[in-house]
């Protein structure tokens, strides 16, 4: 096994220090999972990351590529505090994820400079989801980043009108000053609709 000069791993160190803005394009990412992001985590200092791609594209062989987890997510978010900006990815409409919106919380409580955010995650059973969040109750106090807006893309979505009220109210609980979920079904729309209400 070869060392690294002491040269290029001081060049490295900097690099890690330095680094602000990493932006990542469609045809170099096979996949998106745990070991995509863990070199990334040493990064601490980014405040852009964007993972640039599509699912069902020619380069991934028409299938959904994010393949991370809520603990994943969470690695990811406790790593790189300074973030601004965070994009994984479009999400696609597939809804096979295995995060859920469990996952927004903790990029919500260490991202505190957050805002703007692109994230897949399953809304399969959202509303069940939102309900057993753990530790949901005793995070609604801590410090939010200030995330206007969400970006869900093709993620699918089907309520019915219990359901907006649980998942707009869990909206604003994770991000206080969401303004709107972009999507490109409508019900994202009817959703923002209800988060509007919340904040009245």
């Amino acid at each position: 096994m070869g060392f690294l000069p002491c040269k290029t791993r001081h060049q490295l160190s900097k690099a890690k220090e330095s680094l602000e803005v990493l932006n990542i394009e469609g045809s170099l990412v096979p996949i998106i999972d745990a070991s995509f992001v863990s070199p990334i985590r040493r990064f601490q200092n980014l405040g852009h990351l964007s993972v640039e791609v599509y699912c069902h594209g020619e380069d991934d062989g028409g299938r959904c590529i994010f393949k991370l987890d809520n603990d994943n997510v969470t690695e990811l978010a406790m790593a790189l505090t300074q973030l601004e900006s965070l994009l994984l990815g479009r999400a696609c409409f597939e809804n096979t994820c295995t995060t859920t919106v469990s996952c927004l919380l903790p990029i919500s409580v260490h991202c505190v400079k957050l805002k703007k955010l692109e994230i897949h995650f399953s809304t399969t059973n959202i509303v069940e989801d939102f309900k057993n969040i753990p530790r949901f109750q005793q995070s609604r106090s801590l410090p939010r980043y200030p995330l206007a807006r969400l970006g869900v893309y093709r993620t699918p979505l089907s309520l019915n009108e219990p359901g907006f009220e649980t998942v707009a109210k869990g909206m604003i609980d994770i991000f206080p000053s969401l303004e709107r979920c972009e999507g490109l079904e409508r019900i994202w729309d009817r959703l923002t609709e209800r988060i509007e209400l919340q904040e009245m």
